[in-house]
């Protein structure tokens, strides 16, 4: 029973609930990012080239249809306006976690460099302390 009281304080440690907590809002995140992305920046970029950016490729080999219509083969292509819009999306995640990591690193100093002296409290009970001493 040891072992399962064991991983109880490790799992209720603050440290395991945060990470869970930043994996969920991590998550939804990229996911606000990647429709940002995908409806504003590629069509604002792919303005520039005339398309979407996202459904830019280089077609290696087009796609084989029957008389009717119908695909026999899908094309093979290279989509690199994917990956650029999925640079795009790693970039922004980047650029805005390193801001929250540079926030909270902030506050962190300013709470550092805070006195750590007595409260008020402290410091009126220490002073009826030596009073009655006296």
């Amino acid at each position: 029973m040891g072992f399962m009281k064991e991983f109880k304080e490790f799992a209720m440690k603050g440290s395991l609930v945060d990470i869970a907590v930043a994996f969920v809002m991590g998550a939804a995140f990229g996911k606000v990012i990647t429709a940002f992305t995908e409806g504003i920046v590629s069509p604002l970029i792919g303005m520039l080239g005339g398309a979407d950016l996202s459904k830019k490729m280089y077609v290696l080999k087009e796609a084989v249809t029957d008389a009717t219509g119908k695909v026999i083969t899908e094309a093979v292509a290279i989509k690199w306006g994917d990956f650029v819009t999925t640079v795009i999306n790693f970039i922004i995640v980047a650029f805005v976690m390193f801001l929250v990591i540079k926030a909270i690193n902030s506050m962190k100093k300013k709470q550092a460099e805070a006195p750590a002296g007595p409260s008020s409290t402290d410091a009126l009970l220490m002073e009826i302390r030596d009073s009655l001493k006296k």
